[in-house]
């Protein structure tokens, strides 16, 4: 919420700084729209990698499980870079995160969508969005859930983006049915809430009933 809050009661140059601290992209030129969309899409890609995922690890093979896959993760996230610098070993990373998040990105995706319906943002969107767009991505996994949040919003995520100068012609993601605006940071924090709320339920019923 530093990235909401910087919007909301700083500058442009503070809210720049605080989403250049969670996201890849060059950040210097963003403008607040450009902000707000990097925001959100972290915080959609996080609820798969940063939430839902490392519960499903941890109900199927506990804590050791969980450890690794959040070693995996966080390579990818520190070294998953196509430049000359990472090109090799960051493949490596990449493509283990890639196998890593194939099914529980799915499974975010469709917590995502039940989320959505429980707090009453547009889960037929997003539901649509999710079975269309959801491969608009280099990645197979992170479009799972950008996808789901766009339809959810009611906007467009992803498109063009700058990394380290150097500009990435990327798909967009949901339609523009209205213009993204700074409230959708919350918006999109209380969806990854209540995706989560929904994960600990699954996976607490999984170790209840399997193991």
């Amino acid at each position: 919420m530093k990235v909401y809050d910087a919007l909301k009661k700083g500058t442009i140059e503070d809210a720049r700084h605080a989403v250049s601290m969670i996201v890849g992209r060059d950040t210097a030129e963003l403008t607040e729209e450009g902000v707000t969309k990097a925001a959100v899409e972290t915080v959609a890609e996080n609820t798969s990698d940063g939430v839902i995922a490392p519960m499903i690890y941890m109900a199927i093979g506990g804590v050791p499980l969980m450890f690794l896959y959040k070693g995996i993760n966080t390579m990818d996230s520190m070294l998953g870079y196509k430049n000359d610098k990472y090109l090799y070993f960051g493949r490596c990373a990449a493509k283990l995160d890639d196998a890593a998040n194939y099914l529980p990105s799915r499974i975010s995706g469709w917590l995502m969508v039940a989320g959505a319906f429980v707090i009453g943002l547009d889960s037929r969107n997003a539901s649509r969005i999710f079975k269309r767009d959801s491969r608009n991505h280099a990645s197979p996994n992170s479009a799972q859930t950008e996808a789901v949040m766009a339809g959810a919003l009611d906007v467009q995520l992803a498109g063009n983006a700058y990394y380290f100068g150097k500009l990435y012609e990327k798909p967009t993601i949901g339609d523009a049915i209205r213009e993204i605006e700074t409230e959708d940071i919350r918006y999109a924090n209380r969806l990854m809430y209540a995706t989560a709320i929904l994960g600990v339920i699954i996976c607490v019923l999984f170790r209840v009933v399997f193991l």
